[in-house]
């Protein structure tokens, strides 16, 4: 059975920076692409970056320079590195596995951003 499992999230101030992990089981997770995303009250929801299982990256325009994602594929667990972070990166962080034609999905972590 596929499960998702995010951790890291918090209430930071602006300019601080947090590390999310999102453990994976249940899949061939060195293989699989992984994604992060992330959903604001009243919005749609939003990919950040994604990863592939031999660490091929991109990332979104939005956040490049700020966020990186990464993997351990020995710990089945990715990744969401973030800093600088400011007041509207506040959301519920999930993070996402393709597999096949379907996505997988977290519960999610809440981030919020606040002084």
């Amino acid at each position: 059975q596929v499960r998702l499992v995010e951790s890291g999230g918090a209430l930071v101030r602006p300019g601080e920076s947090l590390r999310l992990a999102c453990a994976a089981s249940g899949f061939a997770f060195s293989s699989t692409v992984m994604s992060w995303y992330r959903q604001a009250p009243g919005k749609e929801r939003e990919w950040l970056a994604w990863i592939s299982g031999t660490g091929i990256q991109s990332n979104a325009d939005s956040v490049k320079g700020r966020f990186t994602i990464s993997r351990d594929n020995g710990e089945n667990t990715v990744y969401l590195q973030m800093n600088s972070l400011e007041p509207n990166d506040t959301a519920v962080y999930l993070c996402s596995a393709r597999l096949g034609t379907s996505d997988y999905w977290g519960q999610g972590t809440q981030v919020t951003v606040s002084s």
